[in-house]
């Protein structure tokens, strides 16, 4: 019986998207409704891409790349959200009042390549998926448990982080993001949970933040992973991969 071959990773990928940088004005009721509800900073996000899908379609946040992140300052009163898309934005429907500054709105395209060192930022949702039910031969989707430790966190990513010359896909079925990294240099900060009082009640979606330097490894992975995201949450500010 013979081997079967190895696929060599690229030595160079590309990765090209837009990025919009919005600071918004915590006091503006606007923008407090979207820091109290996840479902609405989700209707937040998206008000900058109407007609690129048709309305409605389940999928029209993956159809157009849209992954987010935001941060904070109360004392300061401003929100930063990031919004990344293949498409570009249009915020000129958001209430002038809400915005503290004009939306940057840029391109990125850079090309990654092995050996490559990047100083990186995420906003996780880090979960895992316990059985549900009495042990069974079949393999079933278990109920999806936060974690909420530093460490239980820096484990969940990882995980994901993918050695020189292993493939993609780990012996338990996580993807790897395509880079590796110094476990012990991540730094990780637990985050509030955010929540939907609305029609969405009983949604919670658990956050931490992620910081470090990645060495790329295989660059095409992690331009995947950088273009749709790493773990669940993605439609409520998580997962996105910032890298520079």
């Amino acid at each position: 019986m013979g081997h079967h071959p190895v696929t060599e990773p690229q030595a160079s990928a590309r990765f090209v998207a837009t990025h919009s940088v919005l600071s918004m004005d915590t006091r503006h009721p606007y923008t407090a409704k979207s820091l109290v509800d996840a479902q609405d900073m989700h209707r937040t996000v998206m008000s900058g891409f109407r007609g690129w899908v048709a309305d409605g379609d389940s999928d029209a946040r993956a159809q157009m790349g849209i992954l987010s992140t935001w941060s904070v300052d109360l004392k300061e009163g401003v929100l930063v959200l990031v919004v990344q898309s293949r498409v570009a934005g249009d915020w000129a429907g958001m209430p002038r009042g809400a915005l503290t500054d004009k939306p940057y709105v840029l391109t990125v395209d850079r090309t990654l390549r092995a050996g490559d060192s990047l100083t990186f930022r995420s906003v996780i949702n880090p979960v895992r998926s316990r059985p549900s039910g009495p042990p069974s031969p079949e393999r079933t989707r278990g109920r999806r448990t936060e974690h909420t430790r530093p460490d239980h966190v820096r484990n969940w990513f990882v995980r994901r982080l993918q050695p020189p010359g292993e493939p993609r896909t780990g012996p338990d079925g996580v993807v790897r993001i395509g880079a590796t990294a110094e476990e012990d240099s991540l730094a990780v900060r637990m985050l509030p949970a955010v929540s939907s009082p609305g029609h969405h009640k009983g949604l919670r979606i658990a956050r931490a933040e992620i910081r470090g330097t990645l060495k790329v490894t295989d660059p095409a992975a992690l331009v995947d992973a950088m273009t749709h995201g790493i773990g669940h949450g993605r439609a409520y500010g998580c997962g996105l991969l910032l890298t520079r």
